[in-house]
């Protein structure tokens, strides 16, 4: 029996009681009134529900009243053992073994899909994270944009929505020109130019480059930097790509901020078109010479120029194109994922939203990743004033990554330690929660060579403490993802798996799978057999929710 079960049995046992006494109606009232949660202590029993202490007043009498009521009926229901009535009147509510073990077969069966929900059915949505410049390699902070906006997607997708993924290239203005100016130096032999980029990797840039094109030094100058610029630009790009998918990171669409300035058949650009669309929702004017988008309209703390004087657009022209055209492919949210520098972008893209005819309270949302650091951590060779992600990839591992930087908070500035992560002990999180699953494989492997398989499933037999616990906990993970999923709070997911590995331990030393000595294989055993896999189970799709590798063996 699970939540919403309990949540419908509530609703069934207030409706009459309401209707008898004739002070107050259960009419309009859904499961969805009815708050099931788990208690902070087991000793108050598997569930707990505050319906009384709500609907009380509603009703025409007192919470602890109407409590005892409610319990005495619940009593009637099939698979609660006892109810108890506690404080000014909270519900707790003991489940049969039956109707709890019942559930390791459940998740058994589910398989992967156990977890999924449909909370953000109806949600299509657009996710940007990450979008680094490609003028260079991907850094630390673009590790943890990376690990959690994949995080986030994926708790998205398992709860219903429709969701893509989203990589902005910022592969337009004068940063590219400055970045083809570096590689043509280095491909030339020549100083890097004074505001221009610098490190090994340009330099490897310049020699790649001219080995794709050695006619480079023949061709007229402003063809140098043309040619230089875009092969480059296409070199490094794919090194991210590259190095994203090595990080387990796939991006669905890779946007060219350039799409945004092309011009069509008419003449005119994405840009052109954004300015008069928002002219035509009544909050662009001109003044000065140049064009403003009334931003204070929507809480902005002044209002934006997006031409200036001369036709020069803005870098705020080019966020209102792209948009407005993320609202022309269909998807009616809009996520941003931004680096702890992006602050005043909160503001700025929330009147955007507003300014383009949108409800800024609802079709988008700006999320702020916070900076990370990693003891010891050493600059990159290729780069010189950085730490990038391949060289944190190749010494922490993915996992570890991945699993740390998921596991606390986004707006949290974070300092890893690596001798922790590097560690094969119960300290490290992330091997925690793995040696947990890897455990579950090894008692399946054992188990089958003891000849306990799940050919039988009693679970009115699951009726240890430890197995109360552990069953409670597995109950709770489709909701723990979807309220993840609601929060956009990855972290979640991951203190959950702590937890549930912290519980399976326990039950691992107090029941066994695989009879003693001479003991014969019985149905308590198989049953067993049934809520080890099971865990297993959860403990491997909360993983692959953080997108965390979950081995069979370590």
């Amino acid at each position: 029996m699970n939540p919403e079960e309990l949540a419908v049995a509530l609703l069934a046992v207030v409706t009459p009681l309401a209707e008898e006494r004739a002070a107050g109606s259960a009419a309009g009232l859904t499961p969805a009134d009815f708050a099931v949660e788990r208690p902070k202590s087991r000793d108050h029993g598997d569930w707990s529900s505050n319906a009384a202490l709500k609907l009380a007043k509603a009703l025409g009498t007192n919470p602890r009243e109407l409590a005892t009521a409610i319990a005495d009926r619940l009593l009637e229901v099939p698979g609660i053992a006892s109810v108890e009535v506690a404080g000014p009147g909270f519900i707790n509510i003991r489940l049969d073994a039956a109707a709890a073990g019942a559930l390791a077969k459940t998740i058994v069966d589910a398989g992967a899909a156990f977890g999924r929900n449909e909370s953000q059915r109806g949600n299509t949505i657009n996710l940007e994270f990450v979008s680094a410049n490609p003028t260079g390699p991907l850094h630390i902070g673009h590790t943890r944009w990376a690990a959690l906006g994949d995080a986030v997607a994926r708790l998205l997708l398992a709860s219903g929505a429709t969701l893509v993924r989203e990589f902005y290239i910022n592969d337009a203005g004068a940063q590219m020109d400055r970045f083809g100016a570096s590689v043509l130096a280095a491909a030339k032999g020549e100083p890097t130019p004074e505001d221009g980029y610098a490190g090994a990797y340009i330099d490897e840039l310049g020699r790649r480059v001219l080995a794709a094109r050695p006619d480079l030094p023949t061709l007229a100058p402003d063809d140098q930097l043309t040619t230089a610029r875009d092969v480059a630009y296409e070199l490094q790009l794919g090194e991210i790509q590259a190095s994203l998918e090595q990080f387990n990171v796939h991006f669905d669409v890779w946007f060219s901020e350039r799409v945004l300035h092309a011009a069509g058949e008419d003449g005119t650009s994405l840009v052109d078109e954004a300015v008069e669309r928002l002219r035509a929702q009544g909050h662009v004017y001109d003044a000065d010479g140049a064009t403003w988008v009334r931003t204070t309209d929507f809480g902005d703390d002044k209002d934006r120029v997006i031409r200036r004087t001369g036709g020069v657009y803005t870098y705020f022209a080019a966020d209102a194109a792209y948009y407005l055209n993320k609202g022309d492919r269909g998807f009616g949210h809009k996520i941003y994922l931004l680096g702890a520098d992006h602050h005043g972008y909160v503001h700025r893209l929330r009147a955007l939203a507003g300014a383009a005819g949108d409800d800024p309270d609802k079709d988008i949302e700006v999320l702020i990743g916070q900076l990370v650091s990693v003891n010891g951590a050493r600059l990159s060779k290729r780069a010189g004033n950085i730490i990038e992600l391949d060289d944190l990839r190749e010494w922490l591992g993915t996992d570890a990554l991945r699993y740390s930087l998921a596991r606390y908070p986004a707006d949290s500035p974070l300092t890893l330690d690596p001798e922790i992560l590097q560690r094969r002990t119960n300290d490290n999180p992330v091997f925690y929660v793995q040696y947990a699953h890897a455990r579950t494989h090894n008692v399946g492997r054992n188990a089958d060579a003891a000849g306990v398989d799940r050919s039988a499933f009693a679970p009115e037999l699951l009726d240890h403490e430890t197995e109360s616990a552990l069953l409670g906990a597995l109950q709770e993970f489709p909701r723990l993802v979807a309220f993840a999923a609601e929060l956009r709070e990855p972290h979640r997911v991951a203190r959950y798996l702590e937890e549930l590995a912290g519980l399976y331990h326990r039950w691992y030393d107090n029941c066994r799978v695989i009879p003693l000595g001479d003991e014969a294989v019985a149905d308590l055993h198989r049953t067993r057999r049934w809520l080890n896999d099971a865990t297993g189970q959860v403990l491997r799709n909360g993983l692959d929710l953080l997108g965390v590798s979950a081995p069979e063996r370590m």
